[in-house]
């Protein structure tokens, strides 16, 4: 399975500049594998208005279980809150933080 390079930062801020893409071979790459992650405790994303406010939850550790949500952590650019998710998933992969 590709494992994320975390002196790679170049690719996690091509994806915050263009998250809808084209992305880079390599960053395909990331985004595949962060998309492989178990789904436990996996961030996500609930919409809470179509297309104007998201709210960043967390698959829950046991199937059948409820979301965690996290009503402090409410989006309204859609850019910003698909970031938060990418940034997380990389710091849940590398153990390494974003700016």
């Amino acid at each position: 399975m590709y494992e994320i390079d975390p002196s790679r930062t170049d690719l996690a801020y091509e994806f915050r500049d263009n998250p809808d893409g084209p992305h880079s071979p390599e960053l395909k790459l990331v985004i595949n594998r962060m998309r492989m992650m178990p789904m436990e405790q996996r961030p996500v994303l609930i919409c809470l208005e179509r297309g104007r406010r998201w709210m960043l939850a967390r698959v829950p550790a046991v199937r059948g279980e409820p979301v965690e949500c996290f009503e402090e952590r409410v989006f309204t650019d859609e850019a910003a809150a698909v970031w938060e998710v990418f940034r997380l998933r990389w710091q849940a992969l590398t153990g390494q933080e974003l700016a």
